[in-house]
């Protein structure tokens, strides 16, 4: 069975954990996960198939990254996928854990900058000056307000 596929049935049996898979010199988390990884870290999210969405980071980062969900009280497990899936790091805040409230946050957040970034593109490939025109003129306005 392939990482993908067990993830996703790890994450059914710890659905409120941040999830990663140490696969070679890399930590890879999927699906959910990745939003919060994009939004506590800016890491790039992409999309490995129609159905799944993939970010990661290199192994030299873990300390800092475990740090930084522990400050959060983010439940987090880190495995090792050529060791059986076995656990390398685990952290259980109780009832402590702001996984669920963290995620909604990054979601929206994550979902916000990928639409930004949609328009951005847009009117980089156009080159159309009017329609940049009047959206600094919509935002000189809310400035204004």
């Amino acid at each position: 069975m392939g990482v993908i596929n067990m993830s996703k049935n790890i994450k059914q049996v710890h659905p409120n954990y941040l999830l990663c898979y140490k696969v070679g010199a890399f930590y890879h988390s999927y699906d959910k996960d990745v939003y919060l990884l994009s939004d506590l870290f800016e890491y790039k999210i992409k999309r490995v198939d129609a159905n799944t969405l993939a970010s990661g980071f290199p192994q030299n980062a873990v300390s800092k990254v475990m740090a930084k969900l522990e400050r959060e009280k983010i439940n987090y497990i880190m495995l090792d996928t050529k060791n059986n899936y076995d656990i390398e790091y685990k952290e259980d805040y109780g009832n402590l854990n702001k996984y669920n409230e963290k995620f909604e946050k990054a979601r929206e957040s994550v979902n916000y900058k990928i639409r930004v970034e949609k328009i951005s593109e847009a009117l980089l490939k156009t080159h159309n000056i009017e329609k940049v025109r009047k959206i600094e003129n919509i935002i000189n306005e809310k400035e204004k307000t």
